[in-house]
């Protein structure tokens, strides 16, 4: 289950930065629209992308989320990916998060495939 204060963060237009180990071990950080439901921490990307194929080879994640209006008021989460989601759900997702961010559909286009990542915590720091 997700603290009240994480799902509170990602219901608004706050970004997150989603962590994940590179090949060599080393960390990389990309910042990323944010979502949830009751349990996990909601990601979309596309299938060819560098965090996706990481994040399939090690499922270990830190995702933090910070108020766009008061950056003092932030929470992590560390996790692990729980599932995926392609197809039109995660098609419609992203379509979801772009009226949340920017007003309007998403326009920019689709390389691959969109999924869904949803993240299970198992650490959540508020």
């Amino acid at each position: 289950m997700l603290d009240e204060g994480v799902r509170r963060l990602t219901k608004g237009p706050n970004f997150a930065a989603l962590a994940f180990l590179t090949p060599d071990g080393s960390p990389a950080n990309h910042l990323m629209w944010v979502d949830s439901d009751d349990e996990h921490i909601i990601l979309n990307t596309e299938t060819h992308r560098f965090k996706y194929r990481r994040i399939q080879r090690d499922q270990r994640v830190a995702v933090a989320i910070w108020n766009a209006e008061n950056p003092y008021d932030y929470v992590e989460v560390r996790g692990i990916l729980a599932d995926t989601i392609t197809g039109d759900e995660a098609r419609a997702h992203i379509d979801s998060l772009s009226e949340k961010y920017t007003g309007g559909p998403y326009g920019n286009p689709i390389q691959s495939e969109r999924v869904i990542l949803k993240i299970r915590p198992i650490r959540q720091i508020s």
